[in-house]
């Protein structure tokens, strides 16, 4: 007598994450639900649930979603509008005065939707997006099925969201206190930077974060000119000077740390920060590497965010994360650092572990929830598979990516948005853009 469930997946192999190093070769992941409920041999998944649905997928690899730990979604609508600039030359004339005149609600919600749409279309299930009229993005994430932390920003500078931090702190308070009724999603506090935030700023947060159980994700130690900034202006390092503000702690989801010394690094173990690793957006900066090397040997967590697209210029995590295994490899002189088991962890494992999520998401485990990434593996310039997992970090991109399962729902089937209208979205993009043109052009 055949066992009810939803829905079967029969890959070809399956990275589970947990236990590590594994993979399994001819087994299917059987889903009831939006729960993984058995995972068992191909053979006998067909003989034990005979007559329910099967997607067989054969040349493919299955593994947990990816999970981009740090963007700013709506920022997608800025993609290659100001490249090849300084960090604070990018920021200062061209991002922050273009968001000035255009940022609202709409332009949220539509550049946020293009972004889930390009991370699912990618592989990603789950991300941590960062930016004004958070309302928006949430909405646009919802749209899509997505699994989102969303961060409600933090900053001391007018924009078109809120006048100052005191505002931002009251906008923050005010959707906080409103019911959360969406399973897919959760809310951080996202305070800027150490530079775009007072002490008073940092002081809240942290009130909020400990009366709230939150997360706090933060740009830190980005650029050597912040670290000299705070030097002549407080006489501390960034990271000396919030952990005196009660910041640094388990809750912390420090971004981008390209600039540390040893005794930051054993500072951020001892207090069991998280990092998101952005290289990409870091290198075409020129903000410098951070150590993940030294903090991994540290048993730091370390996982992979994209950054938005204005500074990327996209959300591919498999190529974020081959970024990242190359550069600490060529830094360090040790191509044994961050291998593909090492990379598939922290594009999976690892962003559960720093969203809190473990328990629920991350690897491919019986009781999970079913957040699955299936890449397609039987093109002849991906063969021979010798390492499905090698091949996957070494050899893929988002291109490979075939279908996407998030919290038991197929979201992507044979590389397209299932039930979305993508004329719609593009037709709303080509409008920004024309709007993104004209402002740009008076600045050249």
């Amino acid at each position: 007598m055949s066992q009810k469930i939803d829905y079967l997946i029969s890959p070809k192999w399956i990275a589970p994450v947990i236990p590590r190093s594994c993979v399994l070769e001819d087994y299917s992941v059987a889903v009831s639900h939006n729960t993984v409920s058995k995972i068992l041999p191909t053979h006998e998944a067909l003989r034990i649930f005979r007559g329910t649905p099967n997607i067989s997928l054969p040349g493919q690899l299955l593994t947990p979603g990816f999970i981009n730990v740090h963007a700013h979604g709506a920022m997608s609508l800025l993609r290659g509008i100001a490249d090849d600039r300084n960090m604070m030359d990018w920021l200062n004339n061209w991002i922050w005065p273009i968001e000035a005149k255009l940022v609202d609600p709409n332009f949220v919600h539509d550049g946020t939707q293009l972004a889930g749409v390009e991370m699912i279309m990618g592989g990603t299930t789950t991300v941590a997006d960062n930016y004004f009229f958070p309302d928006a993005s949430s909405s646009a994430f919802a749209s899509l099925g997505m699994r989102a932390q969303i961060g409600i920003p933090i900053i001391k500078y007018a924009n078109n969201w809120a006048r100052d931090e005191k505002d931002h702190l009251a906008k923050c308070v005010a959707i906080l206190d409103q019911q959360q009724d969406n399973p897919l999603q959760s809310h951080s506090l996202s305070p800027h930077a150490p530079y775009s935030v007072s002490d008073e700023g940092f002081a809240n947060v942290a009130e909020l974060a400990d009366k709230h159980n939150l997360k706090v994700q933060l740009h830190l130690h980005e650029t050597s000119q912040e670290i000299k900034d705070s030097l002549d202006g407080f006489g501390l390092r960034p990271l000396t000077r919030i952990e005196n503000l009660g910041i640094l702690n388990e809750r912390l989801q420090a971004i981008h740390l390209t600039q540390l010394d040893s005794d930051e690094i054993d500072r951020l173990a001892q207090n069991k920060v998280h990092i998101g690793h952005c290289p990409e957006s870091n290198m075409k900066l020129g903000s410098g590497i951070c150590p993940i090397g030294d903090l991994l040997a540290k048993n730091i967590n370390v996982a992979i965010g994209t950054d938005g697209s204005a500074s990327n210029n996209d959300l591919d995590m498999l190529q974020e994360v081959r970024t990242a295994s190359f550069l600490s490899k060529a830094v360090t002189k040790d191509a044994t650092q961050i291998s593909a088991e090492d990379c598939l962890e922290m594009i999976t494992l690892n962003g559960a572990k720093f969203l809190g999520l473990e328990q629920k998401i991350g690897s491919i485990e019986v009781g999970k929830l079913a957040d699955l990434t299936a890449i397609d593996m039987s093109s002849i310039a991906l063969k021979p598979v010798y390492s499905p997992v090698s091949q996957l970090i070494y050899n893929c991109t988002s291109a490979n990516i075939s279908n996407v399962w998030i919290n038991g729902k197929q979201i992507l089937q044979n590389g397209k948005l299932v039930g979305f209208k993508m004329p719609e979205l593009e037709r709303k993009v080509e409008k920004w853009k024309e709007k993104i043109i004209s402002l740009a052009s008076k600045k050249a």
